[in-house]
C-alpha cells in the first residue's frame, strides 16, 4: 500500500482477511456502492492501487474540494466516497477511542482502507524497545476499524540505534484483536538508510517508505506484500499538486 502528506498512491496492496469485528462496536449494515445522498460511487482500488491523502478536515478544501452546503460532520463520509485511501495523521498526536475508530469505518464504504500514523510518543522514544507495551494498545484500538485498516506507518525522524531499533521492528505485533496488522517504516535517519534496514524490514514483510522527496531519504526497495509511497512534492501553485508530467511519469510506473 502506498500513502502520503498531501497526496498518497497506495499500490499493490495485499488483500486483508475478513474481519474479526470486536461485539461492543458492531458495523452498521453495509451501504450499497452507490451512495445515492452523496450521488457518488466509492473509487475503490485499481488494480490493487489506492490514492489518498494525509488526513481530511482542512479548512481551505471547504472552498475547493467539498460541495457548498456539506456540514463538516460528513467532510470523511465525502472524501471517502471520492478516495480510496486516507492516511489518519491525528493519530500521531494524540490517541483516539475505539468508538471513534468504529465511527470513521461505518461512515466510510466498503474497500475503503484508513492508514494511521504512529504516535509520537512511541516513535520519538528515547528507547523504542520500552514502549511496546503501547505499540499493543495502539494497534488494539486501531483494530477497531477491522478491514478498513490498512498500514500503520512509523516515521523516524530522529538518529536511530541500530539495536534497539531492530529491536523494535522485531518486535511490533502481527494481528491485533483478528486483524492482520501491516507495517509501513519511515527512517529520516540517512545513516541508517542502508541494506540492514533493507534486511530488517524485509525479515519483518514491512514495507520501507518511498518519499519522493530530496529532503528524506526514499528507498524504491520491495520489503514486504505491498509498497508505501508518500508523494511529499506536491506544489501550491498547481491546481493537482503534481503537474500533469509528474502525474503521468507516476502513473506509469505504478
Amino acid at each position: 500500500m502506498r500513502g502520503a502528506e498531501t497526496g498518497s498512491i497506495q499500490a499493490r496492496a495485499c488483500r486483508v482477511d475478513a474481519p474479526v469485528v470486536m461485539p461492543r462496536y458492531p458495523h452498521r449494515m453495509a451501504s450499497s456502492r452507490k451512495d445515492a445522498d452523496l450521488g457518488l460511487v466509492a473509487p475503490g482500488p485499481v488494480d490493487g492501487i489506492r490514492v489518498g491523502v494525509g488526513g481530511w478536515t482542512y479548512a481551505p478544501w471547504r472552498e475547493t474540494f467539498y460541495p457548498d452546503g456539506l456540514v463538516q460532520r460528513r467532510e470523511l463520509e465525502y472524501a471517502s466516497r471520492r478516495l480510496s485511501a486516507i492516511e489518519i495523521n491525528g493519530t500521531y498526536y494524540s490517541a483516539q477511542k475505539p468508538d471513534t475508530y468504529a465511527r470513521w469505518r461505518d461512515e466510510t464504504p466498503d474497500g475503503f482502507v484508513f492508514t494511521a500514523k504512529a504516535p509520537m510518543r512511541i516513535v520519538q522514544a528515547k528507547v523504542l524497545a520500552n514502549t511496546l507495551g503501547q505499540v499493543e494498545a495502539f494497534v488494539g484500538g486501531l483494530a477497531t476499524l477491522g478491514d478498513k485498516l490498512g498500514a500503520i506507518l512509523w516515521q523516524f525522524e530522529r538518529k536511530l540505534d541500530r539495536d534497539d531499533f531492530a529491536t523494535f521492528v522485531d518486535g511490533l505485533p502481527e494481528a491485533a484483536n483478528g486483524v492482520r496488522l501491516r507495517h509501513a517504516i519511515e527512517v529520516r535517519d540517512a545513516d541508517k538508510v542502508d541494506a540492514t534496514l533493507v534486511d530488517l524490514a524485509r525479515r519483518k514483510n514491512a514495507a520501507l517508505v518511498y518519499t519522493d522527496s530530496p529532503e528524506w531519504p526514499s528507498l524504491a526497495d520491495v520489503t514486504a506484500d505491498f509498497v508505501y509511497a508518500r508523494l511529499m512534492q506536491a506544489q501550491s501553485k498547481e491546481p493537482t499538486g503534481y503537474t500533469r508530467a509528474a502525474l503521468k511519469s507516476w502513473a506509469e510506473r505504478v
